[in-house]
């Protein structure tokens, strides 16, 4: 399985990483709409949905949500100014910020409160919606930062993003094989334990930390991305528990099958549907 993942993952990540540096915004924008549908078809057993027909449906309405959020507020538009974003697009990353809060709290008290949820399946699509959408909106809007007087800042902002929760999340695999005795939520996902969590926050404060030094961030520059490091890196657990409650309650293993060691693109992306929003609304709220 590991052997399976790490091959996956090469060929994975210098896709990813050409299509952030290469792909024009709307190219860009659309090929993370494709993305969020591929999402949107693997949240349909979440919600109870086995019927294409109503899998569909449900990706129908995530295409026509982001489609939306694309028409009316266009990714070359989304700042003010380098400093600002635009009013609508900040109010969609609070509601983001509120539903992962809502989000930490179902997670952490499962499987308490969790029958009205898991009974209702238009709860848990607005709940498939929340972490859907915003995660295409945040990733257009620290895509395009700076992006008429440099087109690669926004993507260079992306790759910090995919060092922080890409390193946590090795250190905390290794971390916790390695020494992993204290379970962080077994009824959501017993493999997951304390020493890992800590261990993956310490090993992507150090590559970051690794990255500034060869970027020569300044003193401010380091204060603050670490601190923005240690959050995101916390947020990405809750993104990955956040998926396990859904799966474990719908019985399901993997959200998919589409890439090999891997499962779906949900259980690829969870951390960063949760990370996204919040990075870009910690980017827009106090740079570095």
């Amino acid at each position: 399985m590991l052997k399976q993942r790490i091959l996956t993952a090469l060929v994975l990540a210098p896709s990813a990483i050409a299509a952030i540096f290469y792909l024009p915004l709307d190219l860009f924008a659309g090929l993370l709409l494709l993305i969020m549908s591929i999402g949107a078809w693997e949240w349909g057993p979440l919600m109870g949905f086995n019927q294409k027909v109503r899998r569909l449906l449900f990706v129908l309405t995530n295409v026509l949500l982001i489609s939306a959020i694309w028409h009316f507020l266009p990714p070359q538009q989304l700042w003010l100014d380098k400093e600002t974003l635009q009013q609508p697009v900040q109010l969609l990353l609070w509601l983001s910020l509120a539903w992962w809060a809502l989000s930490a709290i179902l997670t952490f008290l499962y499987p308490k409160y969790s029958g009205f949820w898991s009974s209702h399946r238009s709860v848990r699509g607005i709940f498939g919606w929340l972490t859907l959408v915003p995660t295409w909106l945040a990733f257009m809007v620290i895509r395009s930062s700076e992006y008429q007087g440099d087109h690669y800042h926004g993507a260079q902002l992306l790759m910090v993003l995919f060092l922080m929760v890409w390193s946590a999340d090795i250190g905390a695999y290794f971390v916790g094989k390695a020494v992993g005795k204290h379970k962080l939520l077994p009824n959501v996902s017993p493999g997951k334990t304390l020493e890992g969590f800590f261990g993956g926050v310490a090993f992507a404060c150090i590559l970051v930390s690794s990255a500034g030094y060869i970027m020569d961030w300044n003193a401010k520059q380091f204060g603050i991305i670490l601190l923005v490091t240690a959050i995101i890196t916390t947020i990405s657990v809750l993104g990955d528990l956040n998926e396990s409650m859904f799966k474990r309650q719908a019985g399901i293993k993997d959200s998919g099958s589409i890439l090999p060691g891997h499962g779906g693109i949900l259980d690829r992306i969870d951390s960063l549907t949760a990370t996204a929003p919040i990075f870009a609304l910690c980017y827009a709220l106090i740079g570095w």
